[in-house]
């Protein structure tokens, strides 16, 4: 255990980590965490983890996808009493979440909690009526609504509307607000840039710098490790229930965490570019003219034998209505994808059942939605897709149980997914855990296209790194892969092409060297390369057909070309007028910005 004085990362670990110099801990810690065990049934959520952290810093909470985290998140937070050990937090001892409140502690948890059938306004007050917020007045309850949401999210968001109808990010940044609204000491951020695309994540790093400024403890729980080091003071990193090793700021890379959240020595290679387009012949699935918003432009998509496809833009540009029109999961305004069905038969794909018998399979990142069956159990949980073709095989309808086991432990080893036991319910587990628990139902389908909305969402580096296996393995195999992400960084070394959404369209593609981040960025942000009208089609030449005879010259779109930057160019990008723009309002309004604003603009070299 650390001592006071300092804490340095456990003895004993490989690799890189165990050459960082011990950081100094702080004296006089706002939260102290000593020594806390902490079990579900048969499983040590926490094992003896300690943990110091002091307001007026940004402390990250590490690790891989159930090493307790979140369990420690939530002790602090008053959710979960321990089993043993001390906690401190501010002088209190929060022993549920009120206490907690009261004591000023507020958390944003990991899943999405909002009351759909009420109002923004509804949801972010929630709770907060017995602490101090009687005193408001309703009117004032709805002006601060209205001005949180508009410095929060960067868009007017009316605090009368049912919160049902909102995007995701606008449903966590609701969360967020909830907890700001308490004016908290000490605020934890459990995932909470998971639903947030980028410069929506760049607006909360805003946030959280502002609070550490004023005093507060911000404690963040995540695994995205670009963001923790670019964000973070220290780090703090967990591993199977324990505490490893703790990182101050310039001990805080992409090697010294791996090694500590893994035990494992890191290799800085890096993957090889998957840059070679299949032959066009091989389509195996294709759009002509498919609309997903009133006003925009048709989209023309084909997608081929073994390829894997990324699909990115800006939150709300429609990328999601696209990925799940090509799944089934919901109708297009126009338009109806194609499918080669065997040795070249074409079918158009109306909805699940089609898509079920085509063999397109949907993984969405919105677990807790479209995803889990939180009242069954693990095993039931991953196998249930297979219930209607076992009873379709099977005289009398009986399903054989121990070849569904065999199905199971397999994905369960293959994705390595942390379980007590399979009867455990399936909300037992680590939101990551769950996540694979979704992924590996998909892959027991055997798909021939698999479609994949942000499917790495809440996963950790490792279990991504392995999925992203098992996804090369599954193209390797001459299946394919839609796979929409809101991290730009996933698409490098694993997508053939990717294409880039803005209001409603296809608006760039790239392929091979060319899928970099900040170029990626540039097309999100309205800078085209004019190429995107080819690759979204996956041609080397132009468009074509599903027997890959070239569209008719007289019917292609024009490319919209612009010229590109010299290396070391700045392109300065306005992001609230870029969000005033969005939904076909024509383009962002750009000019120079202030130095601060400028922390998040892409230099080009």
């Amino acid at each position: 255990m650390p001592s006071e004085e300092t804490v340095s990362p456990k003895q004993g670990l490989p690799g890189a980590a165990d050459q960082v110099p011990a950081a100094p801990a702080f004296v006089g810690a706002d939260i102290v965490i000593t020594n806390v065990h902490k079990t579900f049934g048969v499983t040590r959520a926490l094992d003896g983890v300690s943990f110091s952290a002091r307001c007026g810093e940004i402390h990250a909470i590490v690790g891989g996808n159930g090493c307790g985290k979140s369990t420690l998140a939530k002790v602090i937070s008053g959710v979960l009493p321990i089993d043993s050990g001390q906690v401190s937090i501010l002088g209190h001892a929060p022993g549920s979440p009120r206490e907690a409140r009261l004591a000023g502690i507020a958390t944003v948890f990991q899943e999405i909690l909002v009351a759909d059938h009420l109002t923004v306004l509804d949801n972010l007050f929630v709770g907060a009526d017995g602490l101090w917020s009687k005193s408001l007045s309703l009117r004032e309850k709805h002006e601060r609504s209205e001005a949180l949401m508009r410095d929060l999210s960067g868009v007017d968001v009316d605090p009368d509307e049912p919160v049902g109808g909102l995007s995701l990010s606008i449903k966590q940044w609701i969360t967020i607000g909830r907890a700001l609204i308490q004016e908290p000491r000490v605020l934890i951020l459990d995932e909470s840039s998971a639903a947030l695309d980028f410069d929506s994540t760049e607006k909360l790093f805003e946030k959280m710098r502002e609070l550490r400024d004023k005093g507060t403890a911000v404690l963040i729980v995540t695994h995205r490790i670009a963001e923790l080091i670019r964000i973070s003071d220290r780090a703090t990193v967990l591993r199977d229930g324990r505490d490893v090793g703790v990182l101050a700021k310039e001990e805080v890379t992409e090697q010294n965490l791996l090694g500590l959240m893994t035990g494992r020595s890191q290799s800085t290679e890096s993957e090889d570019t998957l840059s070679v387009l299949p032959a066009r012949d091989d389509t195996v699935m294709s759009v002509r003219g498919l609309k997903v918003w009133e006003g925009s432009k048709g989209i023309d998509f084909d997608l081929h034998r073994g390829e894997l496809v990324g699909v990115s833009g800006l939150d709300g540009q429609g990328q999601d209505e696209f990925v799940r029109v090509l799944a089934g999961v919901q109708p297009a305004l126009e338009g109806v994808p194609l499918v080669r069905r065997g040795s070249g038969r074409l079918a158009e794909l109306h909805g699940l059942e089609d898509a079920d018998q085509f063999r397109v399979v949907y993984v969405s990142g919105d677990r807790k939605r479209e995803g889990i069956f939180p009242n069954l159990s693990i095993f039931e949980n991953l196998t249930i897709a297979l219930y209607p073709k076992e009873l379709k095989t099977r005289l009398g309808n009986i399903i054989d149980w121990s070849s569904l086991a065999s199905v199971f432990e397999n994905w369960r080893q293959k994705l390595s997914i942390k379980i007590g036991l399979a009867s455990d319910k399936v909300t037992s587990l680590s939101g990551g855990n769950q996540q694979k628990v979704l992924i590996g139902r998909a892959m027991a389908l055997n798909p021939r296209i698999l479609v994949l909305n942000d499917p790495a969402r809440g996963i950790d580096v490792e279990a991504k790194r392995e999925l992203y296996d098992h996804l090369r393995d599954f193209a390797a195999r001459g299946e394919s892969v839609v796979f929409m992400s809101s991290e730009l960084e996933e698409f490098i070394g694993l997508c053939a092409r990717v294409i880039v959404f803005r209001h409603g369209e296809i608006f760039d593609a790239f392929a091979g060297d060319d899928i970099e981040p900040a170029r990626l960025l540039e097309a999100m942000f309205g800078q085209t390369s004019g190429r995107g009208a080819r690759l979204a089609a996956g041609a080397a030449s132009g468009p074509s057909d599903m027997s890959g005879n070239p569209t008719p010259e007289s019917e292609r779109e024009a490319p919209r070309r612009q010229e590109r930057p010299q290396p070391g160019a700045i392109r300065i990008i306005d992001f609230d007028a870029e969000r005033q723009g969005r939904r076909g309002q024509g383009s962002p309004d750009t000019r120079q910005l202030s130095e601060k604003r400028m922390k998040i603009v892409y230099s080009d070299g």
